[in-house]
């Protein structure tokens, strides 16, 4: 079959086919309600009951599917205009319509008609159909469905096929309803047509072959000398011969029917599940009969629909692809397919969709398997990053395209290779890409996106270890290398142990099954073996590196610890400690001090059997620091000049302590006593330096925590914690909490970061919430911290000088350094808003975070609006309050900075889109805001009417723009609170009736406009109705519309390429608009009357600019201006509600 061939000669009208029986298509399908009227005629009301039954088998999916298959067939032969019928039926309950067939009208109407009356039979309240439903009974009628015609065609390929009556006829009923402009029709039929077509290729495929067998059984007899042949037989095989070609003939013609009539149109259809199954189908095609369909004729169909706007389009055609692209034969022959859609498929890499994206690298992969030198470097170094993609089936995917493209260790030429060598081969490769590609920081994504493809080779530890104890290192074996190797090392031990992908990448995976955890446990009990007596060698060999020796000290973690009694491998335990200690006293950074405190805590652990003796290590070595601390402070505190080695021993010192105090309970030392004092000099004298404060703060913090926690031990074990205890460690809070406060006024901002960092945590820790924890809790009311006045407001200082005062992200240069700034900034602010949200500080202190709102928001939007949305759940009142305030400071320090001038600029619109920001938090819920958001315009109104501090004072009312930031919040108002406030404003405007004369008077008129009632559209009796018959009306339209449907076209038509629409993911792209331009008009009835019926925004603006007039006067500007944005706020509020 070959895709130019003529049409069947059986093509009808409106694209349908007619059978070749003497009558056209028989066929009439009425509604319900219709065919009530028309009973006397002889019309059924109810389908028949054969396809009734049919319908019913499908859908309840009981009876096994050759059964009712077979029971159909039965019938058909008895009756085949009776049998077709009943089919006819099946597929017309199966598009959810309620037309009904009847042997009366199976020889009466044309193809038109049938598409005509079919069309009223349907719900016009409802545009759900069988196919389009997700519920289980409907997905399992939609595999009934497509199981349906798959086994109808099987059982009918020997004889009723070639009927030339079923095919014939079932054809041109699926052409004609897949022509329909109804959606029910179109995909039902084309789901129906693309399965039959299925069912018909492997029926071609099967004759083709038996047609090829018979012909070299021909062709054998025919050799056979003239003695020994039979001419019988060669007549019977001439005869076969012929027999099948007839056969593939007709079966090519019934397919070329399908292909032209139905494919051609309905794989551009409008509708995307129509689209997908088109695609979905061709590639079954494809596979089956490669000989036939694997062309560039029908291959161009799936290079056209990779530009699909629709992922799951796309999708269809990537699988469709997969599996031509699997098997190598068919890769060879679409050569010319693959240039013509390889840079295509390369870039589809990047489509927005996940799924899409993960098919395109699998696709990738098979084609790099498959084809030769198909894809060059270039194409390649588009998909190595994508290992380190957020997404874990994409990295997997390009994990897997870089294992076979860089990584897989290339069979030995001759001879059996060494088990280890391909392993070191392995790693070599591996590390050469991580080191020279610089994509990412971290091997543990590289680890993990290459894990299920190259999981034997990750852990073969014995290669890995090898290579980092290999004396001499191995020739262009460096520092950075080995720091790599080691990162992949315990990357690949964490992944063994706990099968989790790292911090940040999605997994699709919700659990493990049970032989994953099996092979887990495994893996953990090998590597602790292995890794037992070679850890304390790795560590002694990379103990000075920082780089090496802090993910070695993370490897304990991921072992089975109990081997070290069960296994009696107690003296490499005493190895490890003394490593730890060695390495505790060789550093002091914070990372290696805190890797080697959790590992040692990890070891503490009372369930094993050797914790004591662990324990007894980090007692003898917390009492030597305890010692040194205790001497170096007595001498820092004498001292009258404390000299530089001094100073560095005892900051050593305390970030050991600090670092351990974190992980372990370091309480019987008692080291907050001496920190405490250290910082109170450090506060008094300021002659502390900065590396010493520091970890003082932060021993003295962990302190205290400690202490907190041994508290509901004593209340949960019987006696409640005596009343000294309480007060003791009240009384440390207060006087940490003091010393804290006064770092916050250092001159170090390192100093006051971390005294701002340490108060939010005491202060939430030791907040209202501590007496909330349950039963006994109540006796630590007395250890509930109220933050006083002046320090809330030395912290809100605090955050508005190193949060708010810094510049934008975007206006940065260095991209690390910003990066790094920015979450330290973020981590202040969420320090802020925590306090605010448990209720520590006062709602009210959240005005400092909520004017810069607009400002800050590529920053911290996500912050300050999950504080907005919390903080509403609080108080509402309060947090209406909290707004206003926030409005107030603002256009307070306008007026102060640039004077009543400052009304005209740049500035006071941000303030008023910082107040329609605010509004629209107002949308939702409207009754439940509705006291809140009146009294935010009874206080505003009252702010803006305030009279001048000074009587003497010549400014007048100078808070009225006020008003004009209040109107941003009218249209969240009723009707009747709009009638309120309008002579509330009154009333409040008749007492300062001596400023009339003021310009600043114009802000009350737009305020006055804003609080005009207008008639609610969903209060409007009748609006409903409207609204459903307008629907209504629309899908008539729509069904009746030629435009909006696919028809079919000429047979002999030129298909044109689909544009191709790019889906690759696009960086964001800032969207600047200039400001509205205004037009001026006395109300806002008024303006409406005099505009046309306009369809979009972008036209209502450019109707205004066309109306624009020169002499402008201000309080025009502002009503047009308010007009403007009220447009605005309601599309956004109902993109909000789409939402």
């Amino acid at each position: 079959m070959q895709p130019g061939k003529p049409t069947a000669p059986w093509r009808g009208e409106r694209g349908g086919f007619c059978c070749s029986a003497p009558h056209s298509l028989p066929l009439v399908l009425q509604g319900a309600k219709r065919l009530r009227k028309d009973a006397p005629h002889g019309v059924g009301a109810q389908p028949p009951t054969g396809a009734g039954n049919l319908f019913e088998a499908v859908k309840l999916g009981r009876s096994v599917m050759e059964t009712v298959v077979d029971e159909w067939l039965e019938s058909y032969k008895e009756d085949r205009e009776l049998g077709f019928l009943e089919l006819v039926n099946f597929l017309v309950q199966s598009c959810g319509c309620r037309g009904v067939v009847t042997h009366e009208m199976l020889k009466s109407l044309q193809n038109s008609q049938i598409i005509q009356q079919l069309t009223q039979s349907f719900h016009e309240d409802s545009a759900e159909y069988p196919l389009s439903l997700s519920t289980l009974v409907w997905r399992r009628f939609q595999r009934g469905f497509c199981e349906l015609i798959a086994v109808l065609i099987h059982r009918t390929q020997y004889d009723v096929v070639y009927d030339e009556y079923l095919m014939d006829s079932l054809v041109a009923l699926l052409t004609g309803m897949s022509d329909s402009q109804v959606r029910a029709f179109r995909h039902t039929s084309t789901l129906a047509a693309m399965k039959l077509m299925t069912g018909l290729v492997r029926v071609a495929l099967s004759v083709s072959l038996q047609k090829d067998n018979s012909q070299r059984q021909y062709e054998a007899e025919r050799a056979k000398g003239l003695g020994r042949r039979a001419p019988e037989k060669l007549e019977g095989l001439l005869e076969q011969r012929r027999e099948f070609q007839e056969k593939q003939e007709e079966l090519e013609n019934l397919m070329n029917a399908i292909f032209k009539g139905i494919f051609v149109h309905r794989y551009r259809d409008v509708i995307p599940e129509i689209r997908s199954i088109c695609m979905e189908e061709m590639g079954q095609w494809m596979q089956h009969y490669s000989a036939s369909f694997l062309t560039d004729g029908y291959l161009k169909y799936l290079g056209w629909t990779l530009h699909d706007k629709q992922g799951e389009v796309r999708l269809k055609c990537l699988l469709a692809l997969q599996g031509l692209y699997r098997n190598q034969e068919m890769a060879s022959r679409m050569e010319l397919f693959t240039s013509r859609f390889k840079e295509r498929m390369v870039s589809m890499a990047l489509d927005r969709d996940p799924q899409v994206a993960v098919e395109t690298v699998r696709l990738l992969t098979l084609i790099l398997q498959n084809t030769k030198d198909v894809l060059t470097d270039a194409d390649c170094e588009g998909i190595f990053p994508l290992v380190y993609a957020s997404s874990r089936p994409l990295a997997v995917a390009a994990g897997e395209f870089l294992y076979k493209k860089l990584l897989a260790p290339e069979a030995p030429a001759g001879g059996e290779e060494e088990p280890c060598e391909g392993a070191r081969a392995f790693l070599r490769r591996l590390l050469s890409f991580f080191i020279e590609s610089e994509f990412h920081d971290h091997a543990a994504y590289l680890v993990d996106g290459l894990w299920d493809c190259a999981a034997a080779l990750l852990k073969d530890w014995q290669a890995l270890t090898g290579l980092l104890l290999e004396e001499p290192p191995a020739g262009g074996f460096g520092d950075q290398q080995e720091s790599t190797l080691i990162m992949i090392l315990v990357a690949s031990i964490r992944q063994a142990t706990e099968g989790q992908p790292p911090v940040g990448r999605i997994s699709a995976k919700k659990g493990l099954t049970a032989q994953e955890r099996k092979t887990q446990a495994e893996d953990r009990l090998r590597l602790t073996q292995y890794f037992i007596p070679l850890l304390p060698q790795l560590l002694a060999k990379f103990s000075a590196d920082v780089e090496k020796v802090v993910p070695l000290l993370e490897a304990p973690r991921y072992f089975d610890l109990r081997l070290y009694s069960t296994g009696r491998l107690e003296k490499y335990l005493e190895l490890l400690v003394a490593q730890l200690w060695g390495v505790v006293e060789k550093h002091t950074g914070k990372e290696v001090l805190e890797a080697a405190a959790r590992t040692l805590s990890a070891l503490c652990h009372p369930e094993f059997a050797f914790h004591t003796r662990v324990d007894s290590a980090r007692s003898r070595f917390v009492d030597y620091l305890a010692d040194k601390f205790q001497h170096e402070l007595t001498e820092l505190l004498q001292a009258s000049l404390v000299e530089e080695d001094d100073t560095y021993s005892l900051a050593a010192t305390l970030k050991r302590i600090a670092a351990f105090h974190n992980s372990h309970d370091l309480t019987p030392w008692g080291f907050f006593e001496p920190s405490a004092r250290l910082l109170r000099h450090a506060v008094d004298t300021g002659e502390v330096p900065r590396q010493v404060v520091l970890p003082a703060m932060a021993c003295s913090h962990f302190s205290l925590l400690w202490e907190l926690a041994h508290l509901p031990h004593l209340a949960s074990s019987g006696p409640h914690p005596s009343q000294a205890q309480v007060l003791t460690l009240k009384e440390k809070v207060a006087s940490f909490c003091s010393l804290c406060q006064s770092c916050l006024a250092d001159n170090d901002p390192s100093i006051q970061e971390q005294a701002f960092v340490l108060l939010s945590d005491l202060l939430l820790v030791f907040g209202p919430q501590l007496t909330r924890g349950g039963e006994g809790q109540e006796a630590l009311q007395p250890l509930v911290y109220q933050a006083e006045a002046a320090l809330q407001s030395q912290l809100a200082g605090f955050l508005v000088d190193h949060v708010f005062s810094h510049p934008l992200a975007s206006e940065m240069g260095d991209e690390e350094l910003q990066i790094e700034q920015l979450h330290q900034r973020r981590r202040l602010l969420a320090g802020f808003c925590k306090l605010i949200v448990y209720g520590v500080v006062e709602l009210s202190a959240a005005s400092d975070v909520f004017k810069h709102y607009s400002r800050f928001y590529g920053d911290y939007g996500d912050i300050i609006k999950e504080m907005l949305n919390r903080a509403r759940q609080i108080d509402r009142t309060e947090w209406a309050h909290t707004l206003l305030l926030s409005l107030q400071q603002l256009l307070t320090q306008l007026l102060l900075e640039q004077g009543p001038a400052g009304m005209e600029s740049s500035a006071f619109l941000e303030i008023r889109d910082l107040a329609r920001r605010f509004s629209l938090l107002f949308g939702l819920h409207r009754l439940q805001n509705r006291s809140a958001l009146v009294k935010l315009h009874k206080d505003g109104i009252r702010f803006a009417f305030q009279a001048p501090a000074s009587p003497s004072s010549k400014l007048g009312l100078v808070h009225l723009p006020f008003l004009e930031l209040l109107s941003e919040f009218s249209p969240r108002l009723l009707n009747p609170d709009k009638a309120f406030l309008l002579s509330y404003l009154r009333t409040v405007s008749h007492a300062h009736a001596s400023h009339r004369g003021e310009l600043s008077w114009a802000s009350v008129a737009v305020y006055q406009h804003s609080l005009s009632p207008q008639p609610d559209a969903a209060s409007q009796p009748g609006s409903a109705a409207k609204k459903r018959r307008g629907s209504a009306a629309k899908r008539r339209r729509l069904d009746e519309s030629p435009e909006l449907g696919s028809s079919s076209l000429p047979s002999g038509s030129r298909l044109q390429t689909p544009l191709l629409t790019s889906t690759a993911l696009k960086g964001k792209q800032l969207l600047l608009t200039g400001p509205a331009e205004s037009v001026e008009s006395s109300s806002e009835s008024e303006f409406v009357q005099s505009q046309p019926a306009l369809g979009s925004q972008s036209s209502l603006r450019e109707a205004l600019l066309s109306q624009r007039q020169p002499e402008e006067s201000g309080l025009g500007r502002r009503l047009d201006r308010l007009l403007l944005m009220e447009e605005e706020e309601e599309e956004e509020e109902s993109s909000e509600e789409a939402e």
